[in-house]
């Protein structure tokens, strides 16, 4: 596939990247394996979180710039994309302010004699990140890895060239040396050969459920540790004892945030039977009232899919659901207009059989289910290929806590849509992947934890 820039609200192809050839990988990979085993990885950890902070700081003085690059090359609303580009000058600075602390020798009581565990970094590692968050994702692997001393090589999504770019610029202006980030326009052959390569130690991947069983399968035939980040298919869980209100109006948000193209966006949406009829009443009314148009303009409140591409296979995926059995109680089908929108759409009456039951969509598509108990929805919760995150909405923080407690995800938010911040791990179970970033926790998923033991 090409790396181009093609804006989702015009379709207008802006510019066409040129792809990397097999001698300009060979060169990175030099240049990074050296400086992996400089004083800049092995030294003083204080010059790689002057760095951190200095990116943080770019990115807070560049938030507009940055804002409408995600916005012209994905479509993603114009106040979103400023919240990208808060995060990441969050994540930047965490990592500055923390990241001494977190890999400080760990004491172990031992019969052996002194014992602790050190952190040290392991090499390269390879990273493949997807267009949703087109800065954020890139952050999320960059920072905690610098910190640590390694380098790191991103194959990023072809439809998001633009941000590519423009963060390794961001990188170096920071004060970053050459092969601490590397961005490469390369093909999923390319991709492969680089994990293969003795110089790489690690790979980490954000993106597809199917994209994820390739690079994972590539890294373990080479025994080197990865990470994934992959699908999710999160529960809404609204209880009858709720602020039905609230829950309605966070609903819509989490549904339609990023034109519902977010991993730990609301998908499945359960709903308990007493309230059922008063909350799919608000949540139509609330889907209703989304206008679809320019992401920059400041009243637009949906924007476009990120690619025709995603629309079509929205499309597909829809029809297929309703030819299976579903009801379209909103929506189901595409708009004529320009730009690559689909419209706020509810999916109902999903039996076990429908392949959308246990499918992902990434799009403004809920899928919504009546349950009678919280044993009900725990088992409906569980019934799914994924577990990345969830929420549940109760007005008895005990009952939800509970609950919280037995849905097999890796994350659970109570009374608030799924979020992110630079303190909270970030991870899930099932095929929604294995690892975690962010927090203490994704800062050595890639180190080597050594023991040492002084008798």
């Amino acid at each position: 596939m090409p790396y181009q820039t093609i804006n989702p609200y015009t379709d207008k192809l802006i510019k066409e990247y040129p792809q990397h050839d097999d001698k300009y990988v060979e060169s990175a990979l030099t240049t990074a394996h050296k400086l992996y085993k400089s004083d800049w990885a092995q030294g003083d950890i204080s010059q790689r979180l002057n760095v951190l902070s200095k990116l943080s700081e770019l990115f807070t003085q560049h938030e507009e710039e940055l804002a409408k690059t995600i916005s012209q090359e994905m479509g993603k609303l114009i106040e979103q994309s400023r919240g990208e580009v808060k995060i990441c000058a969050a994540i930047a600075k965490y990592y500055a302010d923390n990241a001494k602390a977190f890999l400080k020798p760990v004491k172990y009581p031992s019969s052996l004699g002194e014992a602790w565990v050190e952190h040290h970094p392991i090499g390269i590692i390879m990273a493949v990140e997807p267009w949703n968050f087109p800065f954020y994702q890139l952050m999320r692997v960059l920072a905690p890895n610098m910190a640590v001393g390694n380098s790191v090589m991103v194959k990023h999504a072809s439809i998001v060239p633009h941000c590519a770019e423009t963060f390794e610029r961001m990188v170096s202006q920071a004060g970053a040396p050459k092969g601490a980030y590397t961005n490469l326009f390369i093909s999923q052959d390319q991709v492969a050969s680089i994990i293969d390569d003795d110089r790489v130690s690690g790979v980490a991947l954000t993106g597809s459920e199917q994209a994820g069983s390739v690079v994972a399968a590539q890294a373990a035939k080479n025994l080197k540790k990865s990470t994934m980040e992959l699908g999710g298919n999160d529960v809404f869980v609204v209880l009858d004892d709720c602020d039905l209100d609230k829950a309605i109006k966070v609903g819509a948000q989490a549904r339609l945030q990023n034109a519902g193209q977010v991993c730990t966006a609301a998908k499945r949406f359960i709903i308990h039977e007493k309230i059922a009829d008063k909350f799919l009443a608000g949540f139509t009314k609330a889907l209703e009232s989304v206008k679809m148009g320019d992401p920059l303009d400041p009243s637009t409140t949906l924007g476009p899919l990120s690619s025709k591409g995603a629309l079509q296979n929205l499309i597909k995926q829809v029809d297929k659901a309703v030819k299976n059995g579903a009801k379209a109680t909103l929506g189901g089908k595409a708009v004529n207009q320009q730009g690559y929108f689909y419209p706020p759409t509810i999916l109902t009456d999903i039996k076990r059989d429908n392949p959308a039951y246990f499918e992902e969509f990434f799009g403004p598509v809920a899928m919504v289910f009546v349950v009678k108990s919280d044993d009900e929805a725990i088992s409906l919760a569980n019934d799914s290929h994924y577990g990345l995150g969830g929420a549940i909405f109760t007005g008895n923080i005990e009952r939800g806590k509970k609950m919280a407690s037995r849905i097999e995800t890796g994350m659970v938010f109570i009374n608030t849509l799924s979020g992110t911040a630079p303190e909270l791990p970030f991870g899930g179970v099932k095929r929604s992947g294995y690892g975690h970033e962010l927090a203490d926790l994704g800062i050595k998923e890639f180190t080597n934890q050594k023991l040492v033991v002084v008798a």
